[in-house]
């Protein structure tokens, strides 16, 4: 039967109305369950990074800029002001800020949950580098000390949360989880070039007082991010043979990308590997000695009984 116009006008009235007296979540896409997983899992590195880079830049993190971010979740262990130029010191505050907006992103799409105990110390990278070498650097590798350091150190960071964005996007169901990965994908792309292309300008110097090239330090870093991660070549460093190289026609490499120049993909479990340090999902440690949180990275610790 078909309706009367005057019927079809009150439905679209009050249809109308509804809308703009119902709350926002109620008329916004739905997003399953497994998207949301994945966006709050990105949450662990979008936290570790924002406080990396802040602390680095002004000795003080997310709790002094942007405290409701935070959620009351506990302070990062050994963060500290680098010795950086203004040149490095601002581009550092610029990557900082731009993950404040990453968390901010991510909190306007899934609840979330407070930042999990990150340790960003010294310690934590000197025990890394150690293992990078396989022996003990004397003295100990310490980020904070200058900037050349620091970004080594900042090397190791961005490109993980990258090639995680790389390998969540094809499970996305929902346009906004696909949107949102889509827009922090790009600037983590973006910061980790930035990155590399600062260390490729120092490509050959060597890291006092090491007598390290900076091209070998980000081959060893490399190297050691596909051994814990257990699943083959994904990383490269800013010097490879010339036949992995693009098109197999130069060694210089200051992207890293497979042989057609697209970004390498990861899992969670691989990265969790990863930022662990362990080699092994349910066993946390390095940035996260209390281990990620979020569904899928309690998932594992809880197999593990952590």
């Amino acid at each position: 039967m078909a309706l009367s116009l005057s019927t079809t006008t009150t439905v679209a009235i009050v249809s109308v109305i509804l809308l703009l007296i119902l709350p926002t979540s109620y008329c916004s896409e739905f997003i399953p369950d497994s998207d949301r997983d994945v966006i709050e899992f990105a949450l662990n590195l979008e936290y570790l990074e924002t406080e990396f880079f802040l602390s680095g830049a002004l000795g003080r993190g997310l709790d002094s800029i942007a405290p409701s971010l935070a959620a009351g979740g506990p302070r990062p262990i050994g963060g500290r002001q680098a010795k950086l130029d203004p040149f490095l010191k601002d581009v550092m505050l610029q990557l900082g800020l731009q993950e404040v907006g990453h968390l901010r992103a991510i909190k306007s799409v899934v609840k979330g949950f407070p930042r999990p105990l990150l340790n960003i110390s010294a310690g934590v990278f000197a025990e890394a580098l150690n293992t990078v070498f396989g022996r003990r650097l004397v003295p100990p590798f310490n980020p904070y000390d200058n900037g050349l350091n620091f970004l080594i150190a900042s090397y190791a960071i961005p490109y993980v949360g990258l090639t995680g964005y790389v390998g969540a996007n094809p499970n996305l169901q929902s346009a906004t989880a696909k949107r949102l990965v889509a827009g922090l994908l790009g600037v983590e792309a973006g910061q980790d070039a930035v990155i590399r292309t600062l260390l490729y300008s120092r490509v050959q110097e060597k890291v006092y007082p090491y007598g390290i090239t900076v091209a070998e330090f980000t081959d060893r870093i490399s190297k050691l991010r596909d051994r814990l991660a257990r699943d083959g070549l994904k990383d490269e460093g800013l010097i490879v043979p010339q036949a992995d190289g693009a098109e197999g026609k130069i060694s210089g490499n200051v992207l890293s990308a497979d042989q057609n120049s697209l970004s390498y993909a990861r899992t969670p479990e691989e990265i969790l590997r990863i930022v662990y340090g362990t080699g092994d999902e349910r066993v946390p440690g390095g940035f996260y000695p209390r281990g990620a949180d979020g569904r899928i990275a309690k998932s594992y610790l809880r197999i593990h009984g952590a």
